[in-house]
């Protein structure tokens, strides 16, 4: 059995009822997504395309209220099935990527989430946007030529490897970019940070998202 409803009643306690939680299912199979759909959850995390299409049904074949969002970098070879398979993509990283789903939504007519991801730590081997400024020049080409893409908000990975100073300022950048951001729109409204070591410390920083896998699932296979 999964620990879904143990660690969403833990989530809504710290965060006083204000915080998502994302079960992220990616490496687990589909008969655990359905244990904690049965236990309560709506919303999967998974981090590749491929896996996506291989583990769960089609979108109108899905059990009522189950998304999937995309939570890890996303290659522009695969836009085309991830917008037509997942309901949010929290993972973009770039100019050339907005412009990809914008026209691959736009040939389906579909209106896809999206949330930008900041690299808040400056790590090399990191995906995301390096400034807040890059993060707002993003922000406001697709408010303004971006039709078929409706802005959510701002996630960030914490720095690898555990470090609670290191996370709270990495975490107090993303605020503050989201801030920044937020202002431009009531639709931007979803601060996505934290994981199974440190969702804690990204609530107290002032996420409203988390995306929990190993607290839920267990260790991956």
């Amino acid at each position: 059995m999964t620990e879904y409803r143990k660690v969403h009643d833990e989530v809504e306690a710290v965060s006083g009822g204000r915080a998502v939680l994302v079960a992220v299912s990616k490496l687990h199979p589909y008969d655990a997504v359905l244990e904690a759909y049965a236990d309560g959850a709506r919303i999967f995390g998974e981090n590749r395309v491929q896996e996506i299409e291989s583990k769960f049904p089609l979108p109108d074949q899905r059990p009522e209220g189950m998304e999937v969002y995309l939570i890890g970098q996303l290659q522009r070879n695969k836009v085309k099935k991830a917008v037509a398979l997942v309901s949010r993509i929290e993972s973009v990283d770039s100019m050339a990527l907005i412009e990809k789903i914008e026209y691959e939504a736009g040939k389906i007519g579909k209106t896809i989430d999206v949330l930008l991801e900041l690299n808040s730590s400056g790590e090399e081997q990191k995906a995301g946007f390096r400034s807040s400024d890059e993060l707002f020049e993003a922000a406001g080409y697709i408010m303004s030529s971006c039709p078929h893409i409706r802005l959510r908000g701002v996630m960030t990975v914490g720095p690898l490897g555990y470090d609670s100073d290191k996370n709270r300022k990495a975490f107090a950048v993303t605020k503050d970019a989201f801030d920044r951001i937020s202002s431009l729109s009531p639709d931007i409204d979803v601060l996505s940070m934290g994981m199974s070591a440190d969702w804690k410390e990204a609530l107290e920083a002032g996420s409203n998202e988390v995306r929990i896998g190993t607290a839920i699932f267990g260790e991956r296979q």
